[in-house]
């Protein structure tokens, strides 16, 4: 259905550009079409009012395939909103951390420090194994 109606828009679109194209402007010698005498098919004046008509109505349905494309739009992607898409959190904090320990005065001892071993590489089948530090 969008497809058809945006194909419907693109000549709409095309035949509008034409239509404007071919009026004969106010400052004379802009326009493609018109020029001649009283030789041609139409006379100069309907030949702008049929001109001014046409361009009037396809305007009409440009902008009516315009708002039409914008509703299917709409529709297609009713629900693509982050908000709505989400849920809620019903999850309950859980207890706060620890405070740490108020720094001692500067000079008191301090407790070592343990300093965090290197993962040791996997020993082969059969070897002697380390000892474990702690």
């Amino acid at each position: 259905m969008q497809t058809i109606i945006l194909v419907i828009h693109l000549m709409i679109a095309i035949a509008l550009v034409g239509t404007v194209l071919l009026q004969k402007s106010e400052g004379g010698a802009l326009g493609i079409g018109g020029g001649g005498g009283m030789s041609g098919f139409m006379t100069g004046r309907s030949t702008a009012n049929l001109l001014t008509r046409t361009t009037a109505i396809l305007a009409g349905a440009f902008f009516a395939t315009s708002i039409v494309l914008v509703i299917l739009a709409a529709h297609r992607n009713a629900a693509s909103s982050i908000i709505q898409q989400t849920a809620p959190s019903t999850a309950v904090p859980s207890a706060p951390a620890p405070v740490p320990a108020a720094p001692s005065a500067p000079g008191a001892p301090q407790p070592p420090v343990s300093a965090p071993s290197a993962p040791q590489p996997p020993s082969a089948p059969g070897a002697p194994q380390a000892p474990a530090q702690q």
